[in-house]
């Protein structure tokens, strides 16, 4: 079965139910047994699918014998069944905060409902997907390694909080974009409207959604626990951690744009940016895939360029003239 024959049950529509309305859009006001014989389906299997289909919408009956049936516009017929399956996840969204509220006050303020662990990457990455699935209005983010997901790949759900107008603000730790691909991810989700900064001094990964909840690595010290974590909830706990992103996002630099052709007198665009990102000569030379000997010279030149003794005073010098980055 290819893949796009089943491209409706993502609003209730089962794969079989979707093959006889493809085929009734194809042979529209065909008869039950016209469309047996084109389907190879018996009119019995044929009626119980069109009753299923005129519940969601997607077909009508004619008047008349013999029985006919009429294929929804398929543009109209999906926008009603979305619609519906919106207003059926608003309505559970409503029922689960219901819920909260008919639990005796001792119970959801106990410790154990406050913070939970997470084990397993699965686990930890279904709960922060999820975490950024409940953000409607602020997403708070700390990146920095090690990743339970491949840090080369974008965040599809973040980007997906930006296009419903989620504002996203991350601070990105140093140590992050020395990642190959890694600065490119980061100035993507900035041009969708993330609002992106740097510091090399991120202590900890971490999310917040909506200053609700929070999750965040059980330990920074070892590795083999980037596979566990803690979910924070409305807390003096989850307070704290909004204060520390404040915190750090004063601290914070920001992110320096991916390069434009806005600016010819910039030679080396590319390696001005990384350096501009905080990056050792050796992370830089990882990032183009060149030899740290290379970086070397290549540093040197846009030095003599700029006319600059140190690198603070080369990036003092290219904020003067504009460059992307430097400000």
């Amino acid at each position: 079965m290819n893949a796009d024959d089943n491209a409706l049950s993502a609003v209730g529509v089962d794969a079989d139910d979707e093959r006889v309305y493809r085929d009734l859009l194809r042979r529209p006001r065909a008869t039950l047994p016209e469309l047996a014989e084109h389907t190879g389906r018996t009119t019995v299997a044929l009626r119980r699918a069109f009753t299923r289909l005129e519940a969601l919408g997607l077909v009508s009956r004619m008047a008349g014998r013999p029985a006919r049936f009429l294929a929804t516009r398929p543009d109209v017929a999906v926008a009603a069944l979305i619609s519906r399956r919106e207003e059926g996840l608003t309505q559970a969204r409503l029922a689960s905060i219901a819920l909260l509220a008919e639990t005796p006050r001792t119970e959801n303020q106990s410790p154990e409902e406050l913070v939970e662990v997470v084990q397993g990457q699965a686990a930890v990455v279904q709960r922060f997907t999820q975490l950024q699935q409940t953000a409607t209005e602020e997403l708070l983010v700390l990146d920095r390694p090690p990743y339970a997901q491949n840090p080369t790949e974008q965040n599809a759900e973040e980007m997906n909080r930006l296009a419903h107008g989620v504002l996203v603000r991350g601070i990105y730790d140093v140590s992050a974009l020395e990642i190959p691909g890694k600065l490119r991810l980061a100035q993507e989700a900035a041009a969708a409207g993330e609002q992106a900064r740097i510091s090399p001094e991120v202590p900890m990964k971490l999310a917040i959604a909506d200053r609700k909840s929070a999750i965040l690595p059980l330990s920074t010290t070892e590795p083999a626990h980037a596979d566990s974590a803690v979910i924070v909830h409305s807390s003096t706990l989850l307070d704290a951690l909004v204060t520390l992103f404040e915190v750090l996002w004063r601290a914070a630099l920001p992110l320096p744009s991916a390069p434009s052709t806005g600016h010819p007198e910039l030679p080396d665009p590319e390696l001005f940016t990384l350096l501009a990102a905080g990056l050792k000569d050796e992370a830089v030379a990882r990032q183009l895939g060149v030899s740290l000997r290379t970086i070397h010279r290549r540093v040197s030149e846009l030095m003599d360029l700029l006319g600059a003794r140190t690198r603070f005073q080369a990036g003092l010098l290219a904020a003067r003239r504009g460059w992307p980055g430097s400000a």
